[in-house]
């Protein structure tokens, strides 16, 4: 039976990175995987056998007195306990393989060269642009940013990309900095897993060795889920309520267009949505956080799902999940989201950050045939079902490890 360690910061269905990270490893599970967890400690982490390895956790919004801030800071940029802890782990279960996800800040790319000490392959899923770019999203407050290309991480502080903090983006420049220096992820991880191609060819243009990448696009299992092809009279936002998810743009677009629309999900930006919506009078509805059947429900009973979105997404899954239950997808022409949308068949795009443009999209899709809609909901059905399943993800999965002369 191979054992593989699977490492991420938190081991919980957190947000979409975990939620690929658990349903990677109950794939491999069912095929006779020995799974074994390597995180940090958290009161909402699943019960595992291997708690005793986990780290101390980092949470920067607790009450640290200084001394411990600064020790918590120099922690998040290079942890020794990461280090140390993973080592230990490897002694005692012996792995095949490791495979990391989000290790940033908490467990930090420290890891990789113990990993890479005791001689075992080290594969990382990469979820964002975070090896290149401190903040990981390549976005400023004018939009997207590249400024950092060619190591000059120094703009990340001027920009003060993290959360418009000074003190949090100086980490977090030093800490990109420092693990390109020491070559923590080129030259410790053995093969990089991308679910975008926009992703890849970007993150390769930065400096990751491009015989390292490997494209293994995301898994949904549409297998339980029920798709309604009869469209909808709303357009559905699903996602976190921030500025880069472009929903002051949608909000405009929604008013001008004269449609009707429902946003999911909370965030730091839903009070100064609902103050647009009450200006503009636009027909926004605000569902707060759905789950489950719940989302599932308003996605279906959605005329399309929109991601206007102004950074550079890597593969949303909830773009594929519409699919899944028979919904077209309206999103913008930036970042991995474009790859996934056949235009005029399964969805349609807009230009990002343009009013103008959504709304007219919008508008099209509203005066658009039921017939068609239909048409574009069973394309999509097609599409993530040949393209983004289970099994077509395991394969590709199962191509990175023996590459590495893992037997999967």
């Amino acid at each position: 039976m191979p054992t593989q360690i699977s490492v991420t910061s938190y081991y919980y269905r957190r947000g979409g990175a975990e939620a690929v990270m658990l349903d990677q490893n109950e794939l491999l599970a069912d095929r006779g995987w020995d799974i074994v967890p390597f995180a940090m400690e958290y009161e909402k982490n699943l019960q595992t056998g291997y708690d005793d390895y986990f780290v101390e956790e980092i949470d920067f919004a607790s009450d640290y007195t200084r001394v411990e801030k600064v020790r918590k800071v120099v922690k998040s940029v290079y942890s020794l306990e990461a280090r140390r802890e993973i080592s230990r782990l490897i002694d005692d279960v012996r792995p095949d393989i490791v495979h990391a996800h989000n290790v940033y800040h908490h467990l930090t790319p420290a890891i990789f060269g113990a990993i890479q000490k005791k001689g075992v392959p080290a594969v990382m899923t990469v979820h964002d642009l975070k090896i290149g770019c401190p903040s990981k999203l390549m976005l400023a407050s004018d939009g997207v940013c590249e400024r950092c290309h060619g190591g000059k991480t120094w703009n990340a502080v001027q920009q003060r990309c993290l959360k418009g903090s000074l003190p949090l983006s100086a980490v977090a420049a030093v800490e990109t900095t420092l693990h390109n220096l020491l070559g923590s992820y080129k030259k410790n991880v053995d093969l990089f897993v991308l679910p975008s191609h926009f992703h890849m060819n970007k993150l390769i243009d930065w400096g990751l060795p491009a015989e390292k990448a490997r494209y293994v696009p995301n898994a949904v299992d549409v297998s339980g889920l029920v798709p309604d092809y009869t469209p909808g009279d709303r357009f559905v936002f699903v996602g976190r309520l921030s500025e880069e998810k472009g929903l002051l743009t949608f909000v405009n677009a929604v008013a001008a267009a004269g449609v009707s629309a429902t946003i999911v999900g909370t965030g730091p930006q839903e009070r100064e949505l609902r103050a647009l919506v009450e200006s503009t009078g636009a027909d926004v509805e605000f569902a707060g956080y759905q789950t489950g059947d719940a989302l599932f429900n308003i996605v279906r009973a959605a005329k399309a799902l929109v991601l206007p979105s102004e950074c550079y997404e890597n593969a949303p899954v909830v773009l594929l999940e519409a699919y899944g239950v028979g919904t077209p997808v309206l999103g913008s022409n930036l970042g991995g989201i474009p790859e996934l949308i056949q235009v005029g068949i399964t969805g349609e795009l807009a230009t990002a950050g343009s009013v103008s443009s959504f709304a007219e999209q919008l508008s099209a899709l509203a005066e658009r045939p039921d017939s068609e809609l239909a048409d574009m909901g069973r394309a999509g059905r097609a599409f993530v079902e040949e393209r983004f399943s289970r099994s077509h993800y395991l394969q590709g999965l199962v191509d990175v490890y023996r590459e590495l002369g893992v037997a999967a």
